[in-house]
């Protein structure tokens, strides 16, 4: 592994600096600074996706095409500064057999991978929850396993206040069955992210997520007699 390759302060620093000044001016005049640092988020982010393609098929086809636009969609939105002030990325996993994706999110004081279900459709919603009221024993494995708690500790997302339809208020995996979101968050100091070992520390996360996503997959693409649907 390329371990020279780290995430340098001077990246977290511009994003400060925008954070204060987030108007057009602004960021005109400090534009040759941001691409620098662009440079080595995308740097970053193409070790990590050359390391990640070792043991998962990603369609993200470098970290230049992982890294998202700094530039705010505010159209809809009341908050009307135009950047972003993180960098935020996600690496795809390939083809409709491998489900889940993997998502960085590198901010001052708010530093973070996740991966899961940030959206999912009434139809996965529903498989999913068939799964869970037919053998939830598989999936609260997973969640038990020791590189499961020491790197994401507990599954998070939005959950319903009572039942979803149709599902017994009483079942024993009501605890799963009240889920609308499936994510895990790894979250990061500012020490950890500037440190050398971060290339390391972000494939370990990115791998522990694995099981949860080789789980969904199968879930997905299959129903609930384990038949593939693809």
């Amino acid at each position: 592994m390329e371990n020279n390759i780290a995430i340098p302060k001077s990246s977290l620093d511009f994003l400060r600096q925008l954070k204060e000044n987030n108007n057009k001016p602004w960021f005109e005049v400090n534009k040759p600074k941001y691409l620098t640092e662009l440079n080595h988020i995308e740097t970053f982010a193409d070790a990590l996706l050359h390391e990640l393609s070792k043991t998962d098929v990603l369609e993200t086809s470098s970290g230049k095409k992982s890294v998202y636009r700094i530039y705010r969609d505010i159209r809809f939105s009341k908050d009307k500064t135009p950047f972003k002030t993180f960098w935020g990325g996600s690496f795809t996993r390939a083809t409709k057999e491998r489900r889940g994706g993997y998502y960085f999110h590198l901010e001052q004081g708010n530093s973070f991978f996740a991966g899961g279900f940030w959206g999912p459709n009434a139809a996965d919603l529903k498989r999913i929850r068939s799964e869970f009221a037919h053998d939830p024993e598989a999936f609260k494995k997973i969640l038990n396993s020791k590189s499961f708690k020491s790197t994401f500790g507990t599954l998070q997302g939005e959950q319903l206040k009572t039942a979803p339809k149709g599902f017994d208020k009483d079942h024993e995996a009501i605890d799963l069955l009240r889920f609308k979101q499936f994510l895990i968050i790894k979250r990061f100091t500012d020490d950890e992210v500037l440190s050398p070992l971060f290339l390391e520390q972000a494939l370990e996360t990115c791998k522990n997520m694995r099981p949860f996503f080789d789980y969904m997959s199968e879930v997905l693409t299959t129903d609930i007699n384990g038949a593939s649907v693809l």
